[in-house]
């Protein structure tokens, strides 16, 4: 591992002043990319810098001044990604396969967006590594701690494994040319019910008494950066969300914490259905393609997400390790 330490052993501050290479956190668009420094500060530690614009897709524009949840875990996302291709070996052609996340905010201590950019670091642990026979890593998980100002108002956890360009070809077999079919129009609930800004950004239509994953537009500039043969994991949770925000009538809108675990690749077709559950604050979410259960997890909303756990526990989810 390279040395925290620049010109004569001291420790060099962070920079926000430009982004990492897009390629390094799986970005085609470099507004896309969040991060903009990452350092080694001890074995298996590291500290980021990231930049949260106000001007991201993801930027709730009800007139509020907070992030959404979504940017605290794309920036789970970036870092599981570039961390690994930096420092441990992951080759750059590799496919990040997420096993499962969680995300927990302390709206009181959430930085406002100004002007610009919202300045945030990370201090992140790695753990949980695994290799091949080859030495390479195949997975890892990631504990970040998020803070602004000196002071730490958030924190996230996930896990990933990684498959080599061949593995994961011959793992999605016919399914790697797969592309998402024309959005259709009918039954799709209005921006303003799903608390979004757009119709873009509507990902769930109903069809025949079910809830489905329907993204209104291909090529979202958060969601949808790049092509990709399955659904991702960001459009599963925000789908949750979405289907959370209609269920309870508008109440449950805003999460401050959650967890999503993957149980198998979500796919286009036929369009994953997504089953949300109330109960008190929270709503217990189920993603199915058919008869197959692709993800599951929990939604918070309060001020304190500690709860979320309890409420997997509740219904009798088991996650991932």
């Amino acid at each position: 591992m390279n040395s925290p330490t620049g010109v004569g052993g001291h420790a060099r501050p962070l920079t926000w002043s430009r982004t990492v290479p897009r390629e390094t956190v799986h970005r085609a668009s470099v507004a896309e990319v969040l991060l903009t420094d990452v350092r080694p500060t001890a074995d298996d530690a590291f500290e980021a810098a990231a930049a949260w614009p106000r001007s991201h897709t993801t930027f709730p524009l009800d007139g509020t001044d907070r992030h959404s949840p979504l940017v605290l875990v794309e920036t789970l996302r970036q870092l599981g990604i570039y961390i690994p291709l930096r420092w441990y070996g992951v080759p750059p052609t590799s496919h990040l396969l997420i096993t499962d996340l969680s995300f927990d905010l302390r709206p009181g201590r959430a930085p406002r967006a100004g002007h610009g950019c919202t300045e945030v670091t990370c201090r992140i642990a790695v753990g949980g590594r695994r290799q091949g026979a080859d030495g390479v890593t195949t997975g890892l998980r990631l504990d970040v701690t998020y803070l602004a100002d000196g002071r730490a108002f958030a924190q996230a956890n996930g896990g990933a494994r990684f498959l080599s360009a061949h593995g994961y070809a011959a793992l999605r077999a016919e399914r790697l040319t797969a592309r998402q079919p024309t959005p259709t129009a009918d039954g799709r609930p209005t921006p303003a019910a799903l608390a979004v800004a757009h119709l873009r950004d509507v990902l769930i239509t109903h069809r025949g008494g079910t809830v489905e994953i329907d993204p209104a537009d291909p090529c979202h500039p958060f969601f949808f950066d790049h092509p990709t043969d399955h659904v991702p994991g960001m459009v599963l949770l925000e789908a949750a969300r979405q289907a959370a925000a209609e269920v309870s009538g508008g109440v449950l809108l805003h999460p401050t914490c959650g967890r999503l675990v993957a149980a198998r690749f979500a796919e286009f077709t036929p369009r994953a259905s997504v089953e949300c559950v109330p109960h008190h604050r929270t709503c217990v979410f189920r993603i199915h393609n058919g008869a197959e259960r692709a993800a599951f997890g929990v939604l918070g909303y309060g001020d304190s997400g500690d709860y979320a756990e309890d409420s997997l526990d509740y219904v009798g989810l088991t996650s991932i390790t």
